[in-house]
């Protein structure tokens, strides 16, 4: 039986704590810069998180929103650029469709798809 199995995409061998941490550089990384160059399939992975942490912002109150956050970006630039300039920018719009992804080309070591992912 399948009980409390969690749906994840699988990244050849890495374990739980492994993907775990590689989500959350990702998602702290592109809060900093706006935009990341990555792989398709981790950007995907990235992707739900980055909506639910800017709905967390617009929708708890500060105290909660920043524990939360804080929970999973690594750094305080990170979080205060999500509180300061991109959370106010989606304030009462929508609940996700936050980010854009833009194929860029194949790697050339392994074929892998490169994607831009960036905010819309």
């Amino acid at each position: 039986m399948r009980h409390r199995v969690r749906k994840h995409l699988k990244f050849n061998n890495k374990s739980f704590q492994h993907r775990k941490a590689m989500e959350r550089n990702l998602v702290t990384s592109f809060f900093i810069h706006k935009s990341i160059k990555t792989t398709e399939k981790k950007a995907k992975l990235i992707v739900p998180m980055i909506d639910k942490l800017i709905n967390v912002v617009n929708t708890k109150d500060e105290m909660n929103a920043i524990r939360q956050v804080m929970s999973v970006l690594f750094t305080k630039e990170a979080s205060l650029e999500l509180f300061n300039n991109v959370a106010p920018k989606y304030k009462g719009e929508k609940t996700s469709g936050f980010t854009r992804m833009t194929a860029i080309k194949h790697r050339d070591g392994d074929n892998a798809k490169l994607v831009l992912l960036e905010l819309v």
